[in-house]
């Protein structure tokens, strides 16, 4: 069993930089009304899988019961990390929430714009030296951009100068084990850590890796880096919304 064409945890745009930015142009295409072409993700556990890039674009009453949550327990100044195309951002901003919306595609960022997002941010979150927030936002496995446990590790390590007194990060994840049930990972790696590149219109992206971390591995992670850990919402599937607060 492979992750669903559906499913709303597959990498955003972090790291995609590295030789072209196939998923921004994707979603500058999209946005101009260029929609036939599909997008694929070519992962390391198994054969390609097509991502719909209109998920990207989905309408509030589209996204998940998981994502209204995480939404809804957003505070004061909110920063939407890896916004790709930003509807999150757009969302609380029609609620009448401060929201900064950031990304590393300049692609991206000018979807977001045209789209209507008021305050958008160029730029790698894991290099961020900017303004502190109240709610640091990482939907669509946006956690993933740590790419490995090691990684993971050092975020949360520097992650308070992310935040103000009291703030939070919100993100969702999965354990994916039920990959490996036929194939069992070999080696020292922890099975979260995936490899990925896009593939779209003739070209590929290169290799960039993704992290997926079950919640009882990212508890025992928290905790030894000062954080605490509060589970929002599981769904039947597994994916998990954790927040994490010093």
């Amino acid at each position: 069993m492979v992750l669903a064409t559906e499913d709303t945890t597959f990498p955003g745009s972090y790291y995609l930089y590295r030789m072209q930015d196939i998923l921004g142009q994707a979603i500058a295409d999209y946005q101009a009304g260029q929609r036939r072409t599909r997008l694929w993700i070519l992962p390391s556990y198994g054969p390609r899988e097509q991502m719909p890039v209109r998920v990207y674009f989905r309408s509030p009453s589209e996204m998940s019961e998981l994502e209204h949550i995480a939404l809804g327990a957003c505070t004061g100044h909110i920063l939407d990390a890896g916004a790709g195309a930003g509807s999150h951002a757009l969302y609380l901003q029609q609620q009448g929430r401060k929201v900064t919306a950031l990304d590393i595609s300049p692609l991206n960022c000018a979807a977001m714009k045209e789209r209507g997002v008021t305050d958008v941010r160029k730029g790698d979150l894991l290099k961020w030296k900017g303004r502190r927030f109240d709610t640091v936002l990482l939907l669509m496995n946006g956690i993933g951009i740590t790419g490995s446990i090691q990684g993971l590790k050092d975020f949360l390590a520097t992650a308070p100068n992310l935040l103000k007194p009291g703030g939070q990060l919100l993100f969702d994840s999965s354990d994916i084990a039920y990959l490996y049930e036929k194939n069992p990972v070999a080696g020292r790696r922890y099975y979260g850590e995936v490899d990925y590149q896009y593939s779209y219109r003739g070209q590929v992206s290169g290799l960039f890796s993704w992290l997926y971390i079950d919640s009882k591995r990212l508890r025992k992670i928290a905790r030894a880096t000062g954080w605490h850990c509060d589970e929002l919402y599981r769904e039947d599937s597994g994916q998990y919304l954790m927040r994490l607060t010093r």
